[in-house]
């Protein structure tokens, strides 16, 4: 073994060691996901289900951002989209799209979105405060930012997120 090759290896137990999380350091779970280029999370505890793929029913009549509504095992639910909330403009192509069926104490509803990246268990600590260069729209609806796989991501407040689009109605 080459002096350079173990030097690798141990460089690479030692950054493995730094990312070992202490046993009672509180966690979070987070969904996150993408919209265009930008990634986002809600936290996992509001997010009931990820549907890779389900039937949505348009609504005559309802807001352009109510994509329509669902059957979930006979309830029915209604599914956004939240590029318009966030005003990032939509894929041209559905792709890999998924919807998070989404519940707070006030509301439950779908969201769309791009693509799901991970389902992933952080120390509360990796999450900081959001910066100030958010665009409007984000910042309003911001609880937090975190580093995953060299990528920022903001984390929503998800009853922000719902007040807002009945406020507005996306």
């Amino acid at each position: 073994m080459s002096e350079s090759h173990l030097e690798q290896l141990l460089a690479k137990r030692r950054n493995d060691v730094r990312q070992i999380v202490k046993e009672d350091e509180p966690t979070v779970t987070l969904v996150i996901f993408s919209l265009a280029e930008d990634w986002f999370a809600f936290p996992g505890t509001q997010i009931r289900e990820i549907l890779a793929h389900a039937d949505v029913f348009f609504v005559p009549g309802c807001p352009s951002s109510l994509e329509g509504v669902i059957n979930v095992r006979g309830d029915i639910e209604s599914v956004f989209r939240l590029h318009d909330l966030m005003q990032i403009k939509p894929p041209e192509e559905e792709g890999k799209s998924a919807i998070l069926l989404a519940r707070t104490d006030s509301m439950s509803s779908g969201l769309r979105v791009d693509q799901v990246m991970d389902v992933v268990e952080v120390p509360r600590s990796a999450l900081q405060i959001p910066p100030a260069g958010l665009s409007e729209q984000t910042g309003l609806l911001a609880s937090g930012v975190l580093r995953f796989r060299e990528r920022l991501v903001t984390v929503l407040d998800l009853e922000k997120v719902f007040t807002q689009y009945l406020r507005g109605m996306g």
